[in-house]
């Protein structure tokens, strides 16, 4: 039985793609500082290099899909985004590459948000111009990941939007489909004209694996839709779903510094390579959602 480690396994995207790749057959480990959420659990810190070290003597895996990151430092410390999203990605690369059984794929998940308001349609070539230290943590990883191209069979994703059951609700869909399930009668959101290139959760992934099965490497490889859809658009599907109209309150505390105004990427390459990009229609994922 092949084997895949699913880093960040306890998160949203984690827990599909643990599903998806038992459904395939493979024996998943999955690893994080969170409840266990995959048949075999490994606990681990990544930015301990001697735990990461341990982990992946103990795993031996065949594929890696490392989605392990930090996207949100309530407490202010910016310097965690690099700790973790940087360094736990160093030592991740460093034991795969020492250990004497190297995998056949390491998929790396990155972010959209290292093109930062940037216009126009998105592709791999496009100049990244982050706005925040998420986003320029995401890219320092892309830069430090490049430099193992030669010691491992490595492909970087950068997933743009998406959601689906599960997602938490500090999320703008998961929260806008919240309170139309407890049929609340108002709700308070920041700008709802931005326009997004949201994707179906299960459509991600399945980009994911067709990637990890493929002969791609070395590659950066954008995961989206390439057409976008506005906070407003999504409220106007809701209300149709749930059959009555949500008043929304504007809350100025809502609004986000240096908040990029419509990102939308370019699915050619990934067409290219796999034949596939995401396309399940937004009212689909918005009713699995509602009726979750």
């Amino acid at each position: 039985m092949r084997t895949a480690l699913v880093t960040g396994a306890a998160g949203f995207t984690g827990r599909y793609v643990v599903s998806a790749l038992t459904q395939r057959g493979f024996r998943v480990f999955g690893t994080g500082l969170g409840p266990a959420s995959a048949p075999d659990w490994v606990p681990c810190d990544l930015t301990s290099k001697a735990d990461t070290y341990k982990m992946v003597s103990h795993v031996l895996p065949d594929i890696v899909v490392h989605l392990a990151a930090l996207t949100f430092v309530p407490e202010g410390k910016p310097e965690d985004f690099y700790r973790v999203n940087v360094f736990g990605t160093l030592n991740l690369l460093s034991a795969l590459a020492a250990n004497q059984k190297a995998p056949s794929k390491v998929l790396i998940a990155s972010s959209a948000n290292v093109y930062g308001n940037t216009s126009g349609e998105l592709t791999e070539d496009t100049c990244p111009a982050p706005v925040n230290h998420y986003a320029a943590s995401k890219l320092a990883m892309e830069y430090m990941a490049k430099t193992w191209f030669d010691r491992l069979p490595i492909v970087i994703t950068r997933p743009f939007n998406y959601t689906g059951p599960g997602q938490e609700d500090r999320f703008i869909i998961p929260k806008i489909v919240g309170h139309f399930k407890r049929h609340e009668s108002r709700i308070k959101l920041g700008d709802i004209s931005v326009e997004r290139d949201f994707s179906d959760v299960d459509d991600i992934v399945e980009a994911y694996l067709l990637l990890l099965e493929s002969g791609v490497h070395s590659q950066i490889v954008n995961v989206c839709r390439g057409e976008t859809i506005s906070v407003a658009r999504i409220l106007e599907l809701m209300g149709a779903i749930a059959s009555y109209r949500i008043d929304v309150e504007t809350d100025p505390s809502l609004f986000r510094e240096n908040d990029i105004k419509r990102l939308v990427g370019s699915d050619r390459k990934l067409r290219a390579l796999v034949g596939f990009a995401p396309g399940k229609p937004i009212q689909e994922t918005l009713q699995r959602m509602y009726f979750a």
